[in-house]
């Protein structure tokens, strides 16, 4: 990684870590699903609102974990609102390819989400920055879920 861009990983991840953007409950949300990381034991609550439409017009997050984690669902609230599902979810496929290292011929999608490209040097801590992205799929998906997500 070039060290212009580890400086930019290190900066955001500190201040999203310190600062989480969405940080709190959402009332009124439509689909709330838990997430679990066993091997750190980041938990977290992602709640979306979707619109009549079907976009997310609402996202917060609540929980605790790792610096990597709270900032990986602190950029996940920045960026998904205003997305539909089908939008989100080519998001996630992407991020996760990103993550493990597949080259993509378009990263223009992920925007500022670029920056998660440093946790590729610690492949542990991947599943710290999934975890909301999961808890995300999840709560896109009609059904209800009483199981937290896990990166398991």
């Amino acid at each position: 990684m070039d060290p212009e861009l580890r400086e930019l990983y290190q900066e955001v991840i500190i201040d999203h870590g310190r600062h989480p953007r969405n940080f709190r409950r959402l009332d009124g949300a439509g689909r709330c699903r838990e997430g679990y990381n066993p091997i750190c034991g980041d938990q977290l609550e992602l709640c979306i609102h979707l619109s009549d439409d079907g976009r997310i017009d609402d996202v917060a997050f609540q929980g605790q974990g790792c610096a990597i984690s709270m900032a990986s669902a602190s950029l996940l609230t920045e960026t998904v609102r205003g997305m539909t599902g089908p939008e989100a979810r080519a998001l996630v496929d992407a991020l996760q390819r990103m993550l493990h290292g597949e080259a993509l011929a378009d990263d223009s999608q992920l925007g500022k989400l670029r920056v998660l490209a440093g946790v590729r040097e610690f492949p542990s801590r991947v599943k710290c920055a999934t975890l909301s992205w999961h808890a995300l799929l999840s709560a896109l998906e009609p059904h209800e879920a009483d199981d937290p997500v896990s990166t398991e």
